[in-house]
């Protein structure tokens, strides 16, 4: 009888929490917080053990995500403001030349989506694949679809984006392991659905650029050279913190202590925000007070990641409180489902019935943690785990989604036609990742 009522509980709130969603339209931060009270009412939690799970999981989460997405946010405010995404654009376009420009757009996605809003970028990079598109006469999707892919990937797989972020903060993953899983998965997801399928598409439907565009980027846009390194270093910190923590190298004590402190997500991040405040701000031209306005004005966006993400650790901490995550890890167990499928789908189903790939991701996140506790994965199997999330996520965008009005009206192109092109690349995207991580997950 436990056993159904704890089912029952979790089935309970999940539809709740969609209904408040999809229906009644409240905001997904309420929406986690109701379905988590729901859970936890049906099954059997009093009022005092509620309130003090939900101060459990919203605290227990944010104190790690808050910082690392506040940081990651304002990193990015600054290079966009400085014109640090359109100065890496112009290079790969130099450097892979007019032929290879689709490749020269995927890496360009690929590199600007880690410290800049999938959002923005894309929005930032218009004028780059309009001016592509009048140069060549071809369509513009065989330049937006390899964009579109190379930003879809990094904003879901390779952190500091908030998403993967959020989801190995919840599952208990390390942030190096994400990283280099997130760039295994993200090569052939971009080979795949952004420089094939882009290919394939663009033959298919034929997209002219707007008559006239204004490029809205700063005139003196800041060195190669400088950007790159600002945008790698933080990645390059905490993989290098990753790799030496693992003990096998016999480095001085006092070395590794050094390289842990510089290495953490949180040094890392105030280190690349102080060159960046420094390298694109003050030496620009900025003033101290537009580099406030800048930097606060990013942290707008990242309010509500943070706090979907905490509502995200309630709906995990009632989970476990309630023993409905032990339950659902033997129910999978004993119907012979594998957790990392289990990750894939439910993130998935959530992405396609509610839309926003943030949500179905901490949903997601939510209800596999729980499951792990009876697992024994090591760091690299709970990275592929974070992946699998991020992967699901991302399948399917269609009218629910922003991204999908997003694509469509920067284009120029029919609901139809970005169904045709934005929404089969997301699937694909979803499917070659969830390939990757798998191959690796079976072989670790």
């Amino acid at each position: 009888m436990i056993e159904v009522n704890l089912l029952l509980a979790v089935i309970v709130g999940i539809s709740v929490l969609l209904f408040l969603i999809l229906k009644l339209r409240i905001h997904a931060f309420v929406s986690l917080l109701i379905g988590s009270i729901v859970v936890g009412l049906i099954a059997g939690l009093d009022a005092k053990q509620i309130i003090a799970t939900i101060q459990t999981g919203m605290g227990g989460t944010l104190g790690f995500v808050a910082t690392v997405v506040g940081l990651g946010a304002m990193f990015g405010g600054i290079l966009e403001a400085s014109g640090g995404a359109k100065t890496i654009a112009d290079f790969m376009v130099s450097k892979f030349g007019l032929k290879n420009a689709p490749s020269a757009m995927a890496v360009s996605g690929f590199l600007i989506a880690i410290p800049v809003f999938f959002d923005v970028a894309f929005i930032i990079l218009v004028p780059m694949i309009y001016a592509l598109q009048r140069k060549t006469g071809k369509s513009l999707l065989l330049y937006a679809i390899p964009l579109l892919a190379g930003l879809a990937i990094t904003h879901a797989f390779i952190p500091p984006t908030p998403g993967p972020i959020a989801v190995a903060d919840i599952i208990g993953a390390d942030l190096g392991w994400v990283i280099l899983m997130g760039f295994f998965a993200g090569i052939p997801s971009a080979l795949f659905a952004g420089l094939l399928f882009g290919k394939y598409i663009s033959k298919k439907i034929f997209v002219e650029a707007p008559k006239q565009i204004e490029d809205k980027n700063p005139t003196q846009l800041p060195p190669i050279g400088q950007t790159l390194f600002i945008i790698g270093l933080p990645i390059l910190l905490i993989l290098t913190n990753t790799i030496l923590s693992t003990g096998a190298f016999g480095i001085n004590e006092t070395i590794l202590n050094f390289i842990a402190l510089i290495g953490h997500p949180f040094s890392a991040l105030i280190i690349a925000n102080l060159l960046a405040w420094y390298v694109f701000g003050i030496r620009k031209g900025f003033s101290k007070s537009q580099l406030l306005n800048i930097t606060t004005k990013s942290l707008a966006p990242a309010g509500t990641i943070i706090l979907l993400t905490g509502a995200g650790g309630v709906f995990k901490q009632v989970l476990t409180d309630t023993g409905a995550g032990g339950l659902l890890a033997t129910s999978l167990g004993n119907a012979g489902i594998p957790v990392l499928i289990f990750a894939y789908i439910s993130a998935a189903i959530v992405r396609v019935i509610q839309g926003s790939s943030t949500v179905a991701m901490i949903t997601a996140a939510g209800l596999v943690s729980p499951l792990l506790i009876h697992t024994d994965l090591n760091s690299l199997q709970l990275a592929c785990m974070v992946i699998s999330i991020a992967s699901g996520a991302s399948i399917f965008s269609h009218v629910n989604d922003s991204g999908f009005w997003l694509v469509g009206q920067y284009l120029g192109i029919t609901e139809k036609e970005t169904f045709k092109s934005w929404t089969v690349m997301t699937t694909i995207l979803s499917i070659v990742g969830m390939l990757s991580v798998s191959l690796v997950y079976l072989f670790t």
